[in-house]
């Protein structure tokens, strides 16, 4: 028997190393830059103007958390050369991977655009950075709590199912709950998020998160298995096959960074925070170039900000050194 949180590392550390990639109509899901190049585009001038507040600095650091087969990266860097050649040559590109068949689809993509790879956030150099990360905290491990009458005991998982033990740690964040209710914690995220706010204020730049979630903290459980485009998956059943995902809690989230003494903008819906960036404004301009694809290239980007597809359930999360408020797209957030 192990904990919740433990049994969930395992299982998508199995899965990501598999030699198969995950991504796209023929993997297992579709992510934001597989739908629409515009995506990765927007991004990339999102991070080259926000480079320009930060005063140009020549290096500064380009990190990409979970960066998939590379394609939101190549997207933001064709669009940096395009409208900020200055930044595309400012720029050092790190990308956070652990998996070697993805590595190798990055290299592909990528190049020698790449300075380096890394494992995790610890070994990024020293220096003003921007980050970038879609569709990366949703694979953190969670830890589970149930409320059981005065207390809380703590989900463990052993031969397919859920085992509830005493909680030796309750939730930090306890508040009401009533018989039953369940708390998600994702304390990797957490740690994540204080380390960057703390680097960011101290050594300036800002970092995106694109992901789902609800905008404020709130019961309930919502760790999920996809497959080959569906859901409706046991998450206990196969570990290793199945991509496994937990809501992400942006506020938590949010309050951990200013606790860190980093900003948090966000979380924003992220249709409206697309929107504001212009990104079916880039659509229509492709749709244009390319009149064959313009249905698709439309269709595409409008799932993206559209409430009933992927512009309400996800969210746009920004931390930053305080001296760049406010950051593009979140003005009026």
């Amino acid at each position: 028997m192990e904990r919740l949180d433990r049994f969930m590392a395992r299982a998508v550390a199995a899965y990501y190393a598999r030699p198969a990639t995950p991504f796209g109509r023929g993997g297992d899901f579709t992510t934001a830059p597989e739908i629409s190049q515009a995506f990765g585009e927007v991004l990339g001038a999102w991070a080259a103007v926000v480079w320009d507040r930060m005063g140009r600095p020549d290096p500064v650091l380009l990190v990409e958390c979970g960066p998939g087969r590379g394609t939101l990266m190549a997207d933001a860097l064709r669009a940096a050369s395009d409208v900020a050649p200055a930044f595309r040559a400012a720029l050092r590109l790190h990308l956070v991977e652990t998996s070697p068949a993805l590595r190798d689809a990055q290299r592909r993509a990528l190049g020698d655009a790449v300075t380096e790879w890394h494992d995790d956030l610890s070994t990024i150099p020293p220096g003003p950075m921007l980050l970038l990360a879609n569709e990366f905290l949703d694979a953190l491990p969670i830890r589970q709590f149930v409320r059981r009458g005065d207390g809380w005991a703590e989900r463990h998982v052993a031969d397919g199912a859920f085992h509830e033990l005493p909680a030796a740690d309750p939730p930090a964040r306890q508040g009401e709950a009533p018989e039953g209710a369940v708390r998600e914690v994702c304390e990797p995220a957490e740690t994540i998020i204080a380390s960057l706010a703390a680097r960011l204020s101290a050594q300036g730049g800002a970092a995106l998160f694109l992901d789902y979630g609800p905008a404020e903290s709130c019961l309930g459980e919502s760790l999920q298995a996809v497959s080959g485009q569906r859901g409706g998956i046991d998450p206990l059943a196969d570990p290793g096959t199945v991509d496994l995902t937990a809501h992400v809690d942006f506020a938590a989230l949010a309050a951990v960074a200013r606790q860190a003494g980093g900003a948090a903008q966000g979380p924003l819906p992220q249709g409206l925070f697309l929107q504001r960036l212009g990104l079916m404004t880039r659509a229509a301009m492709l749709a244009q170039s390319r009149p064959r694809l313009a249905g698709d290239i439309l269709s595409g980007a409008e799932r993206l900000v559209a409430a009933e597809g992927m512009g309400r359930l996800f969210k746009a999360l920004a931390l930053c050194d305080p001296r760049l408020l406010p950051l593009p797209g979140f003005e009026t957030a």
